[in-house]
């Protein structure tokens, strides 16, 4: 069986995946002991690690044949919002070097990055780039439609004498309503004393469009002005509360399960009982159903 390593690991939509393709992981590792908490409640047999990855020694790492990886996203992102400089943001964009460092020691065959598409406009990407070339790999830049396999890009990293562009087949695109409870929730009225403006004229624009019954965005444009139909995928999931649904004259937020099954986590995972928590995790996560398909498209490669 082939093995792999997931350097970020997060919640595990990674290792999660990769499971389900047929991959054995053997080892993980998050600088967040809640994340390695409950990665290792889902992966059990995987080792586990607690440590921020500049300071890792993969001499203590077993060989593998696949790396996974997510360094952070948040200093790249549009979505953050937040000019480039910030030293928060420059951190964490330096986590991408933890795997260039790994591939040194390792050299597995492949090297599986996901991220967000700006990540190729990085100041430092050329230098990323070149220095996983320098190690012998080819970097094969996918990006994928969100609505079909979750996130917007995946460099495939091969020790191949060309780029490998993987065979990723459009797939039909699964409904909000597919995972959407609106029997089951917390409720509260729409009109109520403190309710935003913004909030109450996403509402009547999404009501004249919709019906009854659709999802709407707390903030953000598109579908942030005018509510989102329950047929069509629900979009991003962040690491923050973003997903309204509507139902008549009363409201409610997301519900954690709901975000994980959006995400296509199964629905057994295991998680913190803290809203907060988990929809932070899933905010971050690598969508499980993605990392399947990518993989199982390497492996048929």
């Amino acid at each position: 069986m082939p093995t792999a390593i997931d350097l970020f690991a997060g919640l595990g939509g990674w290792s999660t995946g990769a499971r389900n393709a047929g991959i054995e992981v053997l080892w993980a590792a998050n600088h967040w002991p809640v994340a390695v908490e409950w990665h290792s409640a889902n992966h059990p047999d995987a080792i586990h690690i607690c440590q921020d990855l500049h300071q890792a020694d993969w001499s203590k790492v077993p060989a593998h044949d696949i790396m996974l990886a997510s360094p952070c996203c948040q200093g790249h992102s549009k979505a953050r919002g937040k000019k480039s400089g910030n030293a928060q943001h420059d951190s964490s964009r330096s986590t991408a070097w933890a795997v260039v460092s790994a591939a040194e020691f390792h050299r597995p065959e492949v090297v599986l990055v996901e991220n967000v598409e700006e990540f190729t406009d990085w100041t430092l990407y050329p230098a990323w780039s070149q220095a996983m070339t320098a190690l012998g790999y080819m970097i094969a830049p996918h990006v994928v439609d969100c609505a079909d396999l979750g996130v917007p890009l995946f460099l495939v990293c091969t020790r191949s004498m060309a780029p490998l562009m993987l065979q990723l087949h459009r797939r039909q695109h699964v409904p909000a309503a597919s995972f959407l409870d609106f029997n089951g929730g917390r409720w509260s009225p729409i009109e109520k004393p403190g309710r935003a403006q913004a909030t109450l004229d996403r509402v009547h624009n999404g009501r004249e469009r919709f019906g009854e019954h659709f999802i709407m965005p707390y903030y953000g444009k598109g579908s942030g002005l005018t509510g989102r139909d329950i047929n069509r995928p629900i979009g991003t999931i962040t690491t923050l509360d973003r997903w309204a649904l509507v139902r008549g004259d009363e409201m409610r937020m997301l519900s954690a399960n709901e975000a994980l099954a959006a995400m296509s986590f199964p629905a057994d995972i295991k998680r913190p009982d803290n809203h907060r928590l988990t929809m932070h995790m899933a905010g971050n996560a690598v969508p499980p159903l993605a990392g399947q398909r990518i993989v199982e498209a390497l492996m048929l490669a």
